[in-house]
């Protein structure tokens, strides 16, 4: 019996959802240790005391707004590769390529960002910060901004490893280098086991640690698996490929300048919020710690949306494309209406994890916190809805437009609108959160719009059947 078109539909549905899962968590998990190596060294800078605790976070602050151009630089790897493996399943000279130019994107990006780090007192102090605490952030970066080399080129790999569908060894490394960088920083910040007390400078060097351990743990898992080892990514790495290099600044600088937009913003928030209270700043810390955590669910999503349509990009399958979209929007946004659920409905308990919620003390933070929490409820819609939609429109290789609506919702909307409602009415803090929400939502309704007018804008081109058919075996392979 030939099976009919809609059991046929239903059965690419259900590998489409399968093949997203099996990409989709590995990068969820590996992002999460990501976030827990921060979150280690902010914990160690607290033992040091809260003077070093502040310039920590002060040069943290002002050196990742500068890393995270870097990150979305070299993040153009994964959708050019997933092209590539999309047209030509068993693609090995241009995949090589691409990776390579991966690297070099990461060496001519670094040196910029090694200059403004190395004179990161400087910026601070120009910034009108406290001098004393200008030096030590600046201390800070000037050893911090060693691991930033290591970590772009672990990402190319990870990037690599993604489009091939293979994020596990990511995963394993990443977890690893949780305690490796625990352990390092310790031993680097209070001197143990014989080795000096570097206090603050010990956390850079921490992280300098853990970053060069992941990229080099990546390079020994390529080198010795034998299909990874056949792309010879490490082999005459001096080779131009003008063009290519041409292509992923192309396409990365506006994924560079989107995450820019999207980072910022919330710098500024926070600017802001701490000019109205320091009541209301610690509110507002807790429930975009809440949210930043639910987002690492969309947000890797995101990532393994960006592969599966540039693999069906790669082999011109209209309907592969359409299936991976959607699958992920689905997936993000609908974990994300779990997540802002929680927010109306339990706010105490989330917020038990952060604060003594019996304590008097806390009741005025307690209070702004859960009010911020109903507006982040609304803000997680949006937020999981972007980051899906960006990785969606990623995965096409379209990312200067939304560049442009990335700047005209963060920038163009949410921030002054937040700023008017903070300061020009009663709302206060609720204002802020208010333009956060409205600009997110902005920026998801524009990826959103760009992504159902795909073929009208020529960014999907179909192919004929047969050709298609062949593509299709590909890609799902």
């Amino acid at each position: 019996m030939i099976p009919s078109t809609s059991s046929t539909k239903r059965s690419a549905w259900a590998a489409e959802l399968r093949a997203m899962l099996a990409l989709g968590w590995p990068l969820i998990l590996t992002n999460v240790a990501q976030n827990a190596l921060m979150t280690s060294d902010v914990i160690l800078m607290g033992w040091l005391g809260s003077g070093a605790l502040a310039a920590g976070a002060l040069g943290t602050n002002l050196y990742f707004a500068f890393l995270i151009f870097g990150i979305g630089l070299v993040s153009a790897t994964s959708p050019l590769v997933a092209e590539e493996l999309g047209r030509k399943r068993h693609s090995v000279r241009e995949v090589r390529r691409t990776v390579r130019q991966g690297f070099w994107a990461a060496l001519t990006v670094a040196a910029p960002i090694w200059l403004v780090s190395w004179n990161g007192e400087a910026l601070l102090l120009a910034m009108g910060q406290e001098p004393d605490l200008a030096r030590d952030a600046g201390d800070y970066m000037r050893a911090l901004q060693w691991s930033l080399l290591p970590f772009l080129l672990y990402l190319v790999l990870r990037s690599f490893l993604a489009a091939l569908e293979r994020p596990g060894w990511p995963l394993v490394i990443g977890l690893i280098a949780v305690p490796v960088n625990l352990g390092a920083a310790y031993c680097l910040m209070f001197g143990e086991f014989g080795l000096p007390a570097f206090g603050l400078i010990g956390a850079g060097l921490g992280t300098v640690v853990s970053s060069t351990f992941m990229f080099i743990g990546l390079v020994v898992v390529i080198v010795l698996d034998p299909k990874l080892r056949r792309y010879h990514l490490f082999g005459r790495f001096w080779r131009t490929d003008w063009p290519r290099y041409r292509t992923l600044w192309r396409i990365g600088v506006p994924i560079g300048l989107t995450l820019a937009f999207e980072v910022t913003i919330f710098n500024a928030a926070a600017l802001l919020m701490g000019r109205i209270g320091a009541n209301e700043l610690a509110a507002h810390a807790i429930a975009l710690q809440i949210a930043s955590f639910c987002f690492m669910v969309p947000f890797g999503i995101g990532q393994a949306v960006t592969v599966r349509v540039g693999r069906a990009y790669g082999a011109k399958d209209a309907g592969g494309v359409t299936r991976a979209g959607w699958t992920a929007f689905a997936l993000g946004v609908g974990f994300m209406v779990f997540t802002a659920s929680l927010m109306l409905f339990a706010p105490r308990l989330l917020l038990s994890a952060f604060l003594d919620m019996t304590d008097p003390k806390n009741a005025p933070v307690i209070g702004f916190a859960v009010s911020f929490l109903v507006m982040a409820a609304i803000f997680q819609l949006a937020d999981g809805a972007q980051a899906v939609g960006s990785g969606m429109l990623r995965g096409l290789q379209d990312t200067r437009v939304p560049m442009i609506y990335a700047a005209l919702g963060y920038w163009g909307v949410g921030l002054p609108l937040g700023a008017t409602l903070a300061f020009g009415t009663e709302l206060r803090g609720i204002g802020i959160w208010i333009g956060l929400a409205t600009g997110l939502t902005v920026v998801a309704s524009l990826m959103l719009w760009r992504w159902l007018r795909r073929d009208s804008l020529g960014l999907v081109t179909a192919v004929p059947k047969d050709v298609r058919e062949d593509a299709q075996e590909a890609f799902a392979s």
